[in-house]
């Protein structure tokens, strides 16, 4: 059976492609550790997706590593390297998977929203952990009965109504249930389109107050999902949703399908926001939890 690592290096294969080939060549060719060598190296960065400003703040660290650890050997640069970019996306504060908590998650259509949250369910199951999921993205044709195939896959009870009702009367019946059933995780599936910002603000905020309310010392969360092969787009994404509700970290999907996994990098930076899960594959155990070190040791 193949490890963990295994399967982020199997579902990272084109991102590592673009940026390993990339980085080897660099440090094939270095002879010392100069301005040219930081500027090849920044262009890598640029090129793959990671961003301007973050491709720069990342070279200024790496300098500044070099000169604080006195590195003055080309074949050390790799490994400072690898240090930087998994420091760089490591969380100040750990998303705490212990006792019982609600998680709400956000994503515009066709991002993968449904389909990580059945993941996670699975992930969470598969812990053994008591999982619910609710219903509440009840506007999006299908969403509901999607997300239901999902559930009866993880093995997971699901809280629905009928399509088009209220989501906040969803969550609340889920709510409940997961009180009564005194469950360990509650998912909440959201829309994540309505007509115009503010009917999306709004309802995310009636959501919220129901959670609020209700759940009492159960923590909460919440995550949006974000494509991968959007690359910087995504973060355009983030930024629409963190402007009308707080955001804890994001689930970034179909790495396994893009070259664009350098946004991984900026993601932390521009948003300031953790990578909490990255989706690499179609199975349903495929969604792992984000390690910045594995990944730093997978892409360089």
């Amino acid at each position: 059976m193949a490890s963990l690592f295994d399967k982020l290096r199997e579902g990272l294969a084109k991102t590592r492609d673009s940026l390993t080939d990339k980085f080897n060549e660099v440090f094939g060719l270095a002879v010392t550790i100069d301005d040219d060598l930081y500027d090849e190296l920044e262009e890598v960065l640029i090129t793959s997706d990671v961003g301007y400003d973050t491709s720069v703040d990342i070279i200024e660290k790496l300098k500044k590593k070099v000169r604080t650890e006195h590195i003055n050997d080309v074949a050390l640069l790799k490994d400072a390297m690898r240090d930087v970019l998994a420091e760089y996306m490591t969380a100040d504060e750990p998303f705490d998977t212990t006792g019982p908590m609600v998680i709400l998650v956000i994503g515009v259509n066709g991002v993968g929203k449904t389909t990580s949250i059945g993941k996670l369910a699975h992930k969470y199951r598969a812990d053994g952990k008591k999982v619910i999921l609710a219903a509440a993205d009840t506007f999006r044709a299908a969403a509901i009965d999607q997300l239901e195939i999902w559930a009866k896959r993880a093995g997971v009870e699901i809280i629905k109504h009928q399509e088009g009702s209220d989501p906040a009367a969803v969550v609340f019946d889920a709510v409940q249930a997961f009180k009564a059933r005194k469950a360990d995780v509650l998912i909440c599936d959201t829309a994540g389109r309505l007509h115009n910002k503010k009917n999306l603000m709004n309802e995310l905020e009636k959501i919220n107050r129901v959670i609020d309310k209700e759940i009492g010392d159960a923590r909460k969360y919440s995550m949006i999902v974000l494509d991968g092969t959007t690359g910087q787009n995504a973060i355009v994404q983030a930024r629409e949703f963190k402007s009308v509700t707080n955001l804890d970290g994001i689930i970034l999907t179909k790495l396994d399908g893009t070259a664009k996994g350098g946004v991984v990098f900026s993601i932390k930076q521009t948003l300031d926001l953790p990578v909490l899960y990255i989706g690499v594959g179609e199975g349903i155990d495929d969604l792992q939890e984000f390690d910045p070190k594995a990944f730093a040791q997978v892409v360089i």
